[in-house]
């Protein structure tokens, strides 16, 4: 086998995989995520299996992204409008208009 190259298995099937140089584990930690997905997933749906079971487990893990996406950006804006007021506190202190 290359070197780079994983063997990972989800849902019984065996997936090559290379990653990039230097990610190795960060394709082992997502294969972590996508099985603990699948499992939480299973265990809400048990008659889902297969193909159906992947892709609500995989539409779930989008959805958790995007809602922490949102969450950051919020966050983000927060920041930004704090950063903002102080620098309006610091000009009025030195005088600047």
């Amino acid at each position: 086998m290359s070197e780079g190259i994983k063997v990972v298995s989800i849902l019984g099937e065996d997936y090559s995989i290379k990653a990039p140089d230097g990610e190795d584990n960060t394709l082992l930690k997502a294969v972590t995520m996508l099985k603990a997905s699948l499992a939480t997933t299973k265990q809400k749906y048990p008659t889902l299996i297969g193909d159906k079971l992947l892709v609500l487990a995989a539409l779930n893990l989008c959805a958790e992204q995007i809602e922490m996406q949102q969450r950051h950006q919020q966050e983000l804006d927060r920041y930004q409008e704090q950063v903002s007021a102080t620098v309006d506190v610091i000009s009025k202190a030195i005088g600047q208009p």
